[in-house]
């Protein structure tokens, strides 16, 4: 394992005791969650080294504002997104006592029917889910607004995804949450990503653009969207994290992995007889080509955000956290 040494620990608002007792708090907390998080047998020390000291600086960057803080969390495709969002709300909850809400950008996808009008009516490729501009980003201002200005009786309901079968979940499954949130968390491959300027758009990137987005239409059509809603959606971020993966290769190779869970799941929906006709598993080519819809942004992203994003947690090739940067820094 990784041993991070760089975290500054000038920039923790708590003293070396009430950090002691936090990793104890939250120690326990995973002792109970530590299987179904699937996270290695390093856990602990990255709960001392990395995770109680993070929540620290962002519960500081809390007492800094009124009402809610909104996390902004973004990583390309298995990056590990959820993960992170799962240590951090226990964290966050077991050794700050915060309350912690958290959603995906993926929940907002359009659903089908409307990703297959904009594939007939703008570009085929917005077909495919994913991109700026396949995402219902007016629900997701809405959501968070909800959840800032909620009284202690609101009910925000946040949308379910399911990449299975490629749609949105009926309204009876989606997320309840009462009342406000000390922490918001909003996690997603593109959250936080910033427009192009136009004459970037010309040359393409791969073989996806060059054969099916000759003309360009599509990568402006996203680009667009960057530049309009999606930047007022991001403009709701008070505090800006980055997983910044190693290359492209690793996004081909962890997506792969995800793809690889989404077989066993239908291998569990088969073995109890549940239909599967809904459910599909991509091969490598089909992966291949599944990405590049994203390269474009994703190479982007992890060529300017790192200067920008509050706090960058670079990921090596072993998935591992091995350095961090922070450009928010606390006064002291």
């Amino acid at each position: 394992m990784s041993v991070l040494v760089k975290w500054p620990e000038k920039q923790m608002c708590v003293s070396d005791t009430d950090l002691s007792e936090a990793v104890k708090a939250v120690e326990a907390a995973f002792a109970k969650t530590l299987e179904s998080l699937r996270v290695d047998i390093g856990l602990s020390e990255m709960v001392e080294k990395l995770y109680v000291p993070m929540c620290a600086w962002i519960v500081h960057w809390k007492e800094q504002k009124k009402g809610p803080l909104v996390l902004g969390i973004n990583g390309a495709q298995g990056a590990g997104k959820s993960t992170l969002f799962n240590l951090l709300e226990v964290t966050l909850t077991e050794a700050f006592g915060l309350r912690v809400v958290g959603f995906s950008l993926d929940d907002l996808y359009k659903v089908r029917s409307e990703r297959e009008y904009l594939s007939q009516s703008v570009h085929p490729l917005l077909k495919t889910r994913g991109v700026p501009g396949t995402h219902d980003v007016a629900l997701g201002i809405e959501i968070i607004e909800s959840l800032v200005q909620a009284e202690p009786t609101t009910v925000t309901k946040i949308p379910v995804f399911d990449k299975s079968i490629d749609d949105r979940c009926s309204s009876a499954v989606w997320q309840e949450w009462t009342g406000s949130a000390d922490i918001i968390v909003f996690e997603g491959w593109c959250v936080g990503a910033i427009a192009q300027d136009d004459d970037a758009l010309k040359t393409p990137v791969n073989r996806l653009e060059e054969e099916e987005d000759a003309e360009g239409i599509w990568r402006a059509y996203v680009n667009h969207h960057l530049k309009t809603d999606y930047a007022q959606l991001f403009a709701k971020i008070d505090l800006m994290l980055m997983l910044q993966v190693p290359s492209m290769q690793s996004v081909f190779e962890w997506r792969s992995l995800q793809e690889k869970k989404l077989a066993e799941r239908m291998r569990y929906i088969h073995d109890t007889q549940q239909p599967t006709d809904h459910l599909r598993i991509m091969d490598e080519e089909e992966i291949v080509r599944f990405i590049q819809h994203y390269e474009r942004l994703t190479r982007f992203m992890l060529s300017e955000m790192p200067a920008r994003a509050d706090l960058t947690l670079r990921l090596n090739s072993n998935h591992k956290i091995d350095d961090i940067r922070i450009n928010k820094w606390i006064r002291q």
